[in-house]
C-alpha cells in the first residue's frame, strides 16, 4: 500500500531555484507546497541582481551626461540625483516582481505559505504552527551576507541594507575584493559618493583572469574610486559626524557608511536539519550528490545553499534537473563548465571559460590574443574608458577555451561568446566569422596577431 503524504514536494525558499522546482513539479500533476519567510523571488530579485543592476544604470548617467556634450547636446545645469526617488522607484519595481512570483506559484497550483518553515523529520515540515507530511523536501534557502566580528563591526552594513538607505552618504568605505564589493564601489562612486574600496589581499576579483581583473582596477581608479589593497579594517568607531574607520596601515578614514561585502554564507542555520541525516560542509553549505540529494534520501537542496556556482540561472537549471530526477525521465543533467558570467562593476567584466592562468595549468601550449582600444563613444565623448578583449586558445586543437572582456556591454557580448565556447568553436571559426561594423564586438573576430 502506498503511503499517503500531504505533499509530494515541499519547497523551503521561494527564490529562483525553489520557485522553478515548485512550478515544474506542479505542472506534472504533483501536490506541491512552497514556504517563504521573507520575500518572493529570493536574493536576486530583492537584494541582489535586479536592484543592483537598476542602481548600476542610475550610476552611469553622469558619464553619459558628460559624453553628450561632445555630441552637441547642451546640459544647461549640473544634474543632481534624488536618492529617494531612485530608491523608491526601485522598490516599486521589486514589489511588481514579487507579485509576479506570487502569481506564478498560484497559477501553478502549488500552495504558498507565508512563514518560516523548518524540518521536523525526514518527511515532516512545520510552518505557521502546522506540520505537514511530504514525500520529498527541497531546501532552497540561498545565502546570506557575512560580516566578520571585530571592534565596531555592529556599525557596518551588508549589501542587503544598501538598497534601502534613508540617505546617500557623502563618503563611503566598501570592504571586500569580490564582485559585490567592486559593483557597489562603482555604484556609489557613480552616484557621487566619495568611495574607498578596501581589500585585505593584493588583487581584486582574484578568481577571475588576472590581466582582466587588473584592467577593472585601472578603470575604477580612472573613474575616481580610491582602492586600498593589502589593507584591513582594525576598528570602526561611531562619531558625531558618522564613522571613523581605523585601518591596518595606521591610517584612518571618515565616512558616512561602511559596507562589508566580504562574502555570503549558506542560509542553512535553524532549519531543523539536525532532525535528519543531512550533512553540511564546514562553511554551512549542504552536501548533495549529482541529483541534489542529501545524505537523507527524502531531502534535497540546490542553489546558493549548496555552494557550487552561486548564480541565479544555475539554480534554475539545477531545479529543472532535480524535478526531472524526481518526477520525470531522470536523464537531465547540468554541466558546470563554461558558464558565462559578468561582474557589473564599472568598467564591466564579462567572462566565459578558462582564465589565462587556468589554461596554462591545463594545456601545454596556449595562445593568447588581446586587444585594447578606446570605445567609439569616447572619441567624441571625451571620457577615459577603454575596452579590453581577450581570447585564450589551446594551440594543439585550436579550440577557444577562454573569452574575456572588460568594458561597456561586456555582459551582452559575452553571452554570445558563451554559446560559441559551449559549441567548441575554434579560433579558425572566430576568424571566419564576419564582424558587425562598427561595433566593439567585432574585435573578437578580427584579432589575428597572437599577443603571447
Amino acid at each position: 500500500m502506498t503511503e499517503h503524504f500531504d505533499y509530494d514536494l515541499f519547497v523551503i525558499g521561494a527564490g529562483s531555484g525553489g520557485v522553478r522546482a515548485a512550478r515544474m513539479a506542479a505542472s506534472k500533476g504533483k501536490k506541491v507546497a512552497v514556504a517563504e519567510e521573507r520575500y518572493l523571488g529570493g536574493t536576486c530579485v530583492n537584494v541582489g541582481c535586479v536592484p543592483k543592476k537598476l542602481f548600476v544604470y542610475a550610476s552611469q548617467f553622469p558619464e553619459l551626461f558628460h559624453a553628450s556634450v561632445g555630441f552637441g547636446w547642451s546640459v544647461p545645469q549640473q544634474p543632481s540625483l534624488d536618492w529617494a526617488t531612485l530608491r523608491d522607484n526601485k522598490t516599486a519595481e521589486i514589489e511588481r516582481l514579487n507579485s509576479i512570483y506570487n502569481n506564478l506559484i498560484d497559477n501553478s497550483g502549488a500552495d504558498l505559505y507565508d512563514g518560516r518553515a523548518t524540518i521536523a523529520g525526514p518527511h515532516l515540515v512545520s510552518v505557521n504552527g502546522e506540520t505537514y507530511t511530504t514525500r520529498s523536501i527541497l531546501v532552497a534557502t540561498g545565502g546570506w551576507p557575512y560580516i566578520p566580528k571585530f571592534p565596531g563591526s555592529e556599525h557596518a552594513i551588508s549589501s542587503n541594507e544598501m538598497f534601502f538607505l534613508d540617505t546617500l552618504p557623502k563618503t563611503a568605505v566598501v570592504v571586500g575584493g569580490g564582485y559585490i564589493a567592486v559593483e557597489f564601489a562603482g555604484i556609489l562612486n557613480g552616484l557621487g559618493v566619495d568611495t574607498h574600496l578596501l581589500y585585505r589581499g593584493p588583487h581584486l576579483l582574484k578568481s577571475f583572469d588576472r590581466e582582466m581583473s587588473q584592467k577593472v582596477v585601472e578603470g575604477m581608479r580612472a573613474k575616481g574610486v580610491h582602492i586600498h589593497l593589502s589593507t584591513e579594517v582594525n576598528e570602526i568607531t561611531k562619531t558625531n559626524d558618522g564613522l571613523q574607520v581605523a585601518l591596518s596601515n595606521g591610517e584612518s578614514l571618515s565616512a558616512g557608511l561602511a559596507l562589508y561585502a566580504t562574502g555570503r554564507q549558506a542560509n542553512s542555520a535553524n532549519l531543523g536539519l539536525e532532525n535528519t541525516s543531512v550533512v553540511m560542509a564546514g562553511n554551512g553549505s549542504i552536501v548533495v550528490d549529482d541529483q541534489f540529494c542529501t545524505a537523507e534520501p527524502s531531502v534535497y537542496a540546490l542553489g546558493d545553499v549548496i555552494d557550487r556556482v552561486q548564480l541565479t540561472p544555475v539554480a534554475i537549471q539545477e531545479a529543472m534537473v532535480l524535478v526531472d530526477h524526481l518526477f520525470g525521465g531522470g536523464i537531465a543533467s547540468i554541466d558546470y563548465s563554461d558558464i558565462p558570467t559578468a561582474v557589473f562593476c564599472q568598467p564591466e567584466l564579462g567572462t566565459v571559460g578558462l582564465s589565462e592562468e587556468q589554461a596554462r595549468a591545463e594545456y601545454t601550449d596556449v595562445a593568447v590574443y588581446v586587444s585594447d582600444f578606446k570605445p567609439m563613444l569616447q572619441t567624441l565623448g571625451g571620457g577615459s574608458d577603454r575596452i579590453t578583449m581577450k581570447l585564450i586558445v589551446d594551440s594543439d586543437s585550436d579550440v577557444v577555451v577562454g573569452c574575456h572582456m572588460v568594458g561597456d556591454h561586456a555582459a551582452e557580448i559575452i553571452q554570445g561568446m558563451g554559446i560559441a565556447l559551449k559549441a567548441g568553436a575554434t579560433k579558425a571559426h572566430f576568424d571566419a566569422t564576419v564582424g558587425i561594423h562598427p561595433s566593439a564586438a567585432e574585435e573578437f573576430v578580427t584579432m589575428r596577431d597572437k599577443t603571447r
